[in-house]
C-alpha cells in the first residue's frame, strides 16, 4: 500500500512546492503540507519514507512558523520522524545491544568493524568541546544540532544493514532530485534571455529564495551579496544555482548524483563485457543524455574551483592513478568512465556561447567574459583570489593562536573579526580543511582527515571487490566524484549547505553499508 502511495504523494509534493515557490499558493500552507507528510512518515515503513526523503531533498522548503522564525526547513522534522521510527524497531535495539557488548569486551574489534561510526563520534566530541572556546556558544550549539539532525538519516540506512536490493532502489532515486534541479537550471538559463537583471532578482531573490529559505536568507542574497552572477566590468552572466542558495552547492549536489546516473544508464555496457572496446561500442540507456546535461550545468554554475578540480581529477585518474585498481576488468571500467567523463572538457565549447551571449536584455561589450573567468583561476591578483588568499592567511594565524579547540564550531566569523551572524551570509575560510581546523582545532582536524581517508579507502575497496555491474558503475563513479569534491573543497565549504549535506549523508550511508563495505 505504501509503495502505491509513494509516487502520488511525491507528485503532490512537487506540485505543491512549485505553486508555493511560484507565489500562487501562500507560504502559510506549508505548515499544513508538512503535517500531512509527517502523518505519512509516521505510518509508512521506514524504507518508503527514506525513498521519499531522498527524492525530495532539494524541494524541502522552509516552514513559516512565525514572522521572525520562518527558516525552519521541512526536512528537519521529517528526518527526526524517520529516526524515531527507527528507534522503535526491535531489531535495531538487538543490533545496538550486540554492538555495545563487542565495544565493552573487544573495543579494538568494534573500532575495526565500526570505524566510521567511531570516528564520527570522536569528531562530534571534538566539536562539542570546541564550544568551550566559542565566543557565541548558542551559535556553536545550533551548529552541532544542525549536523546531528542531518546525520540522523545515516543510521536507518546502515544499522541494521539494509539489503542490497533496497540500496539499489535508493541509488536509483537519487537521480530524481538531480533531474529536477537540472530542469530548473535549464529554465533559469532560458529566463535570462527574456527578463532584465532587476526582474530576475525580484523573481528569484525576493520570490523563490524567500519562499524556499525564509526572509533572512532572501535579505542576505538581495542586499548583502550572492554568487549568482559572474562580473567583469559592466558585463555579467548568470551562474546557474537552480533551487540552491548559491552557485557553489549546486554543482556539488550534481557531483554527488553523478554515480547514480552512471549506475542507471551505463549498466548495459558493463553487463555485456569487461573489455574496453566492447564497452565503448555498446549503447547505454537513452537516459545517458542526462550525464552531459549534468556536466554542462556544473560548468554553467561558473564555479571555477569545480572546473579546476574536474580537470585535475579526470586527468590524474586517466594518466597516473589507474595502477590503483587491478589490471583487467576493473582497470577497463575506470578507463571507460574516464573517457566518458572527458566530455566535461568538450562541453566547455557548448558553455562558451551561453556565457558569451547577451543575457538580462543587455548586450555584452565583447565575447571574452568566459575566457576572462577561466583565466582568473590562476590570476592571484584577481579580486576574489586575492581576498581568498588573505582569508587563508588570517585562518592560519587563528589556527596557530588556538590550535587545540579552535574558535568554536559555528564561530568562524570571529577569525575575520566579523559578526557571528555573517556565517549565514557565507563567511568561511573558503577551504573546508582550514575551516574545520580553525573552528574545532587540530585534533578535530586530524579526525576529519581520518574520516576522509576512511571514505576513500572504502570506495576503493568496494569497487575492487565488487562484481555486480550496478554497484561497479556506482562505485566507479564515486572514484571520480569523491576526489573531485574533495579537491574543490580546498576552495570552499559549500558542502555544509543543507541540501548538499543531506545528499552527502545519504551517499556516505550507502558507501558504509556493511552489506557492501564488508563484501
Amino acid at each position: 500500500m505504501a509503495k502505491k502511495l509513494l509516487n502520488p504523494l511525491f507528485i503532490f509534493h512537487v506540485l505543491f512546492v512549485g505553486l508555493v515557490l511560484g507565489g500562487i499558493l501562500p507560504r502559510s500552507l506549508v505548515l499544513y503540507e508538512t503535517a500531512l507528510l509527517a502523518i505519512f512518515f509516521a505510518l509508512w515503513p521506514i524504507r518508503e519514507s527514506l525513498i521519499f526523503f531522498v527524492r525530495s531533498i532539494p524541494i524541502f522548503i522552509a516552514i513559516p512558523l512565525t514572522s521572525n522564525f520562518d527558516n525552519f526547513n521541512q526536512w528537519r522534522l521529517l528526518v527526526l520522524l524517520i529516526f524515531i521510527k527507527w528507534c522503535l524497531e526491535k531489531n535495531v535495539w538487538h543490533y545496538i545491544g550486540s554492538g555495545l557488548i563487542i565495544l565493552i569486551k573487544k573495543p579494538v574489534i568494534f573500532f575495526r568493524e565500526h570505524s566510521w561510526l567511531s570516528v564520527m563520534i570522536l569528531l562530534l566530541a571534538a566539536s562539542a568541546f570546541s564550544i568551550l572556546k566559542a565566543a557565541d556558544q548558542t551559535a556553536a550549539l545550533k551548529r552541532i544540532i544542525y549536523f546531528v539532525n542531518a546525520g540522523l538519516i545515516v543510521l536507518p540506512i546502515i544499522y541494521p544493514p539494509q539489503p542490497l536490493d533496497f540500496i539499489k532502489r535508493l541509488i536509483r532515486n537519487i537521480t530524481i532530485p538531480a533531474i529536477i534541479v537540472i530542469g530548473i537550471g535549464v529554465v533559469q538559463v532560458v529566463s535570462t534571455y527574456f527578463i532584465d537583471i532587476y526582474q530576475f532578482m525580484r523573481l528569484w531573490g525576493e520570490g523563490v529564495q524567500l519562499r524556499a529559505f525564509g526572509t533572512t536568507w532572501s535579505y542576505i542574497a538581495v542586499n548583502l551579496g550572492n554568487t549568482w552572477f559572474a562580473y567583469f566590468g559592466d558585463q555579467l552572466s548568470l551562474r546557474v544555482f537552480s533551487l540552491f542558495p548559491d552557485s557553489h552547492s549546486f554543482p556539488i549536489f550534481l557531483l554527488l548524483a553523478l554515480p547514480a546516473f552512471m549506475s542507471w544508464t551505463l549498466i548495459n555496457p558493463m553487463k555485456r563485457s569487461d573489455k574496453l572496446k566492447e564497452m565503448l561500442n555498446t549503447r547505454g540507456k537513452l537516459a545517458v543524455i542526462f550525464i552531459p546535461l549534468l556536466l554542462l550545468m556544473m560548468i554553467l554554475s561558473g564555479t571555477r574551483g569545480i572546473w579546476a578540480a574536474g580537470a585535475a581529477v579526470i586527468g590524474i585518474w586517466t594518466f597516473f592513478l589507474r595502477g590503483f585498481v587491478p589490471k583487467g576488468s576493473k582497470d577497463n571500467i575506470v578507463r571507460y568512465l574516464s573517457i566518458f567523463l572527458s566530455m566535461f572538457f568538450v562541453l566547455f565549447l557548448v558553455a562558451y556561447p551561453i556565457f558569451s551571449s547577451p543575457q538580462f536584455l543587455v548586450s555584452k561589450g565583447d565575447n571574452y567574459l568566459f575566457q576572462k573567468r577561466f583565466k582568473s583561476i590562476v590570476d592571484f591578483g584577481e579580486t576574489s583570489n586575492a581576498q581568498r588568499l588573505e582569508i587563508w592567511r588570517k585562518t592560519l594565524s587563528s589556527i596557530k593562536n588556538q590550535p587545540i579547540l579552535g574558535v568554536g564550531i559555528g564561530n568562524y566569523p570571529v577569525v575575520l573579526n566579523q559578526d557571528i551572524r555573517l556565517a549565514k551570509a557565507g563567511s568561511s575560510a573558503h577551504n573546508i580543511y582550514l575551516h574545520v581546523a580553525a573552528e574545532i582545532g587540530l585534533i578535530g582536524f586530524a579526525l576529519f582527515i581520518i574520516f576522509i581517508l576512511l571514505i576513500l579507502r572504502t570506495v576503493h575497496r568496494v569497487f575492487v571487490r565488487q562484481k555486480e555491474p550496478y554497484f561497479l558503475a556506482f562505485f566507479g563513479g564515486l572514484l571520480f566524484s569523491v576526489p573531485w569534491i574533495l579537491a574543490y573543497l580546498m576552495t570552499d565549504v559549500a558542502i555544509f549547505d543543507e541540501r548538499t549535506l543531506l545528499l552527502t549523508a545519504v551517499t556516505l550511508a550507502i558507501i558504509a553499508n556493511p552489506e557492501l563495505s564488508h563484501a
